[in-house]
């Protein structure tokens, strides 16, 4: 409603009226129809650039020619694990706020270890879907495994949760993944998501979202497209001479996993196989059948047909698969990410055709980036690079010592679940022991190991007793005092501990190290100019940017900044 100030003249008062009607045409006219949220998982800043010549125009190219190229771009929170980069995406805000702090967290109310989207009171639609679901919990530390999926767990609204609010629930708000807690963030609260369940070979959702699934996933579903790689193997998508790593194919740290073997091709073996769909996540197929879910939900559900703003986010997982099982600097992280060149250009494309780039806003980044596996570092001669075993921590000498300090027959380290030592509280009861006492001591110790950079209790981030530093700060970024363990560690740079999801693998990310926080961030679209912008951002800046480019108001935890190059238009 146009507000007329009592006492303007007629003239004025109808001047004051066109303008405000045209400006808010004018405003509505710059809306793009679609937001296009891209996340990688585990696409280190570097990687587009580096292997820029296998790819091809359209895809990769297409963003960093004609989109807004942030080059240094560092997530500030500690723990670089997937749901906490895709929680940090969708809030605009750090893991203290939005408490996502880590893939799994000893619940000790609970008396387990819990996964960060589980629901209970949300299952599934598909029945046995959910058996691959596992995500990280180890069932031999006190885990009861819960089959349902929500957004409950984080805290803090998400941008797309913001667009529902100021249009009145009109926006459509869709997330797609490979990985449920891919989808399931930066759907937000109120948005839908979908997931592929190994289990099935089919993408689902829970309840929260459905009662029953819309009749197109039913019938994508059962046109089963992931059996079509039934028989077939990964090849390399270009003659071997022509990739930087061509050399590089069989590496004795590479993990051969259920026989899909160190070298190309890579063989899916036959959809009978238990292994089969797990296979294909490890490969460019899972972002490829990522890709044609998402084109049929884009046509199917008509987004960015009208007026109001909707909103896509689509998460590709096969990056951080492959780094975790090869390595950044294989053969196979090279390829991967040609066919992803690919898949974004056919992405871009369809959107095209059906929404128009001009009409959508589109950004990509990603969760966290990626180590390099130490014996790849190891060849080139830095030898300080190597593996951490967290399973012997209580019996150091050092832990020894104290548990005969502190009377503790038993074990005083309880767990460790990345990236927080849980202590045996039972026994600090049983003994009358003061928590914090016992904290700063086992802190002072593992300080002392080899490969151990911080050490740093929760009672010293419950106090904020810490130096003033790039570290402490980003470990307090990733603090939430029901959800964080006791001591947080941080390893030195190029130690790594070599678990993922119970596998011994060749990397694994989740350090506050630059290699672990350096991502793309780049906007494209929407008549965005092209741009090259060399200083320091974060990705935190992604949903807060979102929500000026719509004039919106931020997710209620969001720490970053609007980026001017983006916003002003």
């Amino acid at each position: 409603m146009v507000n007329i100030k009592h006492g303007l003249p007629v003239k004025q008062t109808l001047l004051f009226i066109v303008l405000t009607i045209l400006g808010a045409s004018v405003q509505a006219a710059n809306q793009p129809k679609l937001i296009l949220q891209i996340t990688v998982d585990a696409l280190r800043g570097d990687l587009p650039q580096r292997f820029s010549s296998v790819m091809g125009d359209g895809g990769f190219r297409y963003l960093m020619d004609n989109g807004i190229h942030y080059t240094n771009a560092h997530y500030q929170h500690a723990n670089t694990e997937t749901i906490v980069g895709h929680a940090s995406l969708a809030t605009g805000s750090t893991p203290a706020a939005h408490g996502m702090v880590a893939n799994v967290w000893f619940d000790r109310e609970l008396g387990r270890l819990a996964y960060n989207i589980e629901d209970a009171d949300y299952r599934l639609l598909t029945a046995g879907a959910d058996v691959d679901q596992k995500s990280e919990i180890d069932p031999t530390q006190k885990t009861a495994r819960v089959d349902g999926r929500s957004p409950r767990n984080i805290i803090t609204s998400t941008l797309s949760d913001e667009m529902a609010i100021h249009f009145a629930g009109k926006s459509k708000i869709f997330a797609v993944s490979v990985k449920d807690r891919g989808a399931v963030s930066l759907a937000g609260h109120a948005g839908k998501a979908f997931w592929f369940s190994k289990a099935s070979g089919e993408f689902v959702t829970s309840n929260y979202y459905y009662q029953q699934y819309p009749e197109w996933i039913n019938e994508w579903n059962a046109a089963r497209p992931a059996m079509a790689y039934s028989g077939k193997a990964w090849q390399l998508t270009h003659p071997v001479e022509k990739y930087m790593l061509g050399d590089a194919d069989d590496k004795p740290y590479e993990t051969d996993l259920a026989g899909f073997g160190r070298t190309f091709p890579h063989a899916y073996g036959t959809a009978d196989d238990k292994y089969f769909t797990t296979k294909l996540t490890l490969s460019p197929a899972g972002d490829e059948l990522t890709l044609d879910f998402a084109r049929t939900l884009l046509d199917k559900e008509q987004l960015g047909q009208d007026e109001v703003p909707d909103y896509l986010s689509i998460s590709f997982s096969s990056t951080d698969y492959v780094g975790h099982i090869f390595g950044a600097s294989s053969l196979e992280t090279e390829d991967n990410l040609a066919r992803l060149d690919r898949t974004l250009a056919d992405l871009f494309a369809y959107v095209d055709k059906k929404v128009g780039l001009e009409n959508t806003l589109i950004v990509l980044s990603a969760d966290h980036g990626q180590p390099e596996v130490p014996g790849y570092m190891n060849e080139l001669g830095i030898n300080n690079a190597h593996y951490f075993d967290t399973e012997a921590l209580d019996k150091t000498p050092a832990i020894e010592a104290l548990k005969k300090q502190f009377g503790i027959g038993e074990e005083l380290i309880e767990a460790y679940f990345h990236p927080y030592l849980y202590l045996n509280y039972e026994q600090i009861r049983k003994k009358g022991l003061d928590q914090a006492t016992v904290e700063r001591a086992v802190a002072s110790e593992l300080m002392k190991l080899d490969g151990i950079a911080y050490a740093v209790s929760s009672t010293a981030l419950r106090t904020n007793r810490l130096p003033d530093n790039l570290m402490t700060r980003s470990i307090l970024h990733n603090f939430h005092p029901k959800r964080s363990g006791d001591i947080y560690l941080v390893f030195e740079p190029n130690v790594f501990i070599n678990d993922f999801d119970g596998l011994t693998v060749a990397a694994t990310h989740g350090s506050p190290w630059r290699y672990d926080s350096y991502v793309p961030v780049i906007f494209a679209g929407a008549g965005l100019p092209a741009a090259k912008v060399s200083r320091l951002v974060t990705p935190y800046d992604i949903a807060p940017t979102l929500a000026a480019y719509l004039n919106i108001k931020t997710p209620s935890g969001a720490v970053g900044m609007p980026l001017q190059e983006v916003v002003q238009k």
